[in-house]
């Protein structure tokens, strides 16, 4: 059973029980040895279906006599496939939608509503005047999003096209955050979020960004090889990069890469992959040879093993994290980068007391709702609620409070989310300094960020996705001024 569609449908299945996006396609994935071209549809049709998922339950609502709550789930599951399709795949012809979708409601215990499912698709193409010409909500495809990157090449298939034609079947509401959120698939309450901070236009921009697959950085390793090595390396082996603007080791694929872990340089330990995003709060930190560091919420690495190369591999660096599976990762990576000044302390930040004031500078890469990288995460945006959004506030004040401890006097913190929400962001910030007035916001000098990042007044910078094209980011750098505890 090999047919991409089929093993599109048992993801997605999964996916509806409960399932992560990215481990429910893995799990298919790794069960056939699929070509290229099928593992992208596969992943594509998955990732996709998940992302539009609001839009295509709306168009169920509005097409049939049965809303799609009220459909049998693993027949909504296969309608979504058919309209996702129709509406977003530029390359797949409308017959082949239909037909595949037909066949697979016939061969998954809907072979008496096969006449349903071909009626509804058809009078959605009815309904479009039969065209499906790209509109002004589509984006430029960016290649399937991949549940790793080291794992599943990237995608040729454009993503996120869409194909709304000059007439288009999805009857929006006047509300603006519920025409947005059914027009782009997001959740009334991140819309709202976004719009109490950008308004109308800029948020529209920011969906239409968030629903592009994600593009993959990689970070090279100045300890062990240069940005021209690399770069030389990987255009012999036919893969194309290009330099991000104000990051010294940043390079973006463009393009099929194929697998990430077969690229010249990656077993030698010249490169790591790391969104361009995250990079930049390496460079915030700004460490120095020789300095005690902690990352108090390490795992997975990225900004670990950075710290690491920023600091030539010369001091200490405690990795701090609660999770032994994913510090496991960390390990691996320092080990393939060849660092030797990272040490690893299992556990949970906001009870360790063996490190006051040991610190010349702390990394709180703080737990959040993702809101910044949900083009990442297929399924952040029906996972993470208004309430799950407080929870985090509290857990990240909590980290922020007892890690700030760890600064010796006259020393450095910086606090990080890849979140876009406030409550997570700017309050935590506001709330700490209320009441630490040891402590004040430091506007770093020889820092170089992307063009047109918001630095506030108040000292926090803020990047938005659709205006530097890398994942939303929080960060602000805090200095500890005396020996007040």
């Amino acid at each position: 059973m090999t047919n991409p569609r089929q093993l599109a449908f048992i993801a997605l299945r999964d996916v509806h029980k409960g399932a992560y996006a990215d481990v429910a396609l893995d799990r298919v994935l790794q069960k056939f040895n699929l070509p290229d071209c099928d593992r992208r549809l596969v992943t594509e049709l998955v990732y996709g279906s998940v992302r539009r998922q609001r839009t295509l339950d709306t168009l169920i609502d509005q097409l049939a006599k049965k809303k799609s709550h009220q459909q049998p789930q693993d027949l909504r599951t296969i309608l979504h496939l058919g309209f996702y399709q129709l509406r977003y795949q530029e390359r797949i012809p409308a017959s082949a939608a239909v037909n595949t979708t037909v066949q697979l409601a016939k061969e998954n215990g809907f072979s008496g509503l096969t006449g349903f499912v071909n009626g509804l698709l058809r009078q959605y193409l009815r309904q479009a005047g039969g065209q499906r010409g790209r509109g002004a909500e589509g984006q430029g495809g960016r290649g399937a999003e991949e549940k790793d990157s080291l794992l599943l090449p990237q995608s040729s298939i454009p993503s996120s096209q869409s194909l709304v034609p000059d007439f288009d079947p999805l009857e929006l509401p006047e509300n603006p955050v519920e025409r947005l959120g059914i027009l782009h698939s997001f959740p009334d309450w991140i819309i709202q979020v976004w719009l109490e901070q950008l308004g109308l236009a800029d948020t529209e921009q920011l969906c239409k960004w968030m629903n592009q697959s994600p593009t993959i950085d990689l970070r090279i390793n100045p300890l062990r090889t240069s940005i021209e090595e690399v770069e030389a390396a990987l255009q012999s082996a036919g893969v194309l990069v290009r330099r991000i603007p104000h990051l010294p080791q940043a390079l973006r694929f463009i393009g099929n890469t194929g697998s990430i872990q077969k690229l010249p340089g990656f077993k030698e330990g010249w490169w790591t992959v790391q969104d361009a995003s995250a990079q930049l709060v390496g460079h915030l930190l700004d460490p120095q040879p020789g300095e005690v560091i902690i990352d108090a919420c390490a795992a997975p690495g990225g900004k670990t093993t950075h710290i690491a190369e920023l600091m030539a591999d010369e001091g200490k660096i405690w990795a701090c994290d609660r999770t032994p599976s994913r510090l496991r990762k960390l390990q691996e990576n320092s080990q393939r980068l060849n660092l030797q000044s990272i040490q690893i302390y299992t556990g949970d930040s906001r009870h360790f007391k063996q490190f006051q004031n040991t610190a010349d500078r702390v990394l709180l890469d703080a737990p959040c709702s993702g809101l910044g990288t949900m083009h990442r995460h297929a399924d952040a945006r029906w996972r993470q609620t208004p309430e799950s959004v407080r929870e985090l506030s509290v857990l990240q004040r909590e980290l922020l409070t007892h890690t700030s401890t760890f600064v010796k006097p006259g020393g450095v913190l910086v606090y990080a989310t890849c979140t876009l929400h406030p409550a997570e962001n700017e309050q935590v910030i506001s709330a700490f300094l209320a009441e630490s007035p040891q402590w004040q916001i430091e506007f770093p000098s020889g820092v170089e960020l992307p063009d047109s990042t918001e630095r506030t007044p108040q000292g926090w910078f803020k990047l938005w996705p659709h205006r530097q094209d890398m994942d939303g980011f929080f960060m602000v750098r805090l200095r500890k001024t005396n020996n007040s505890e």
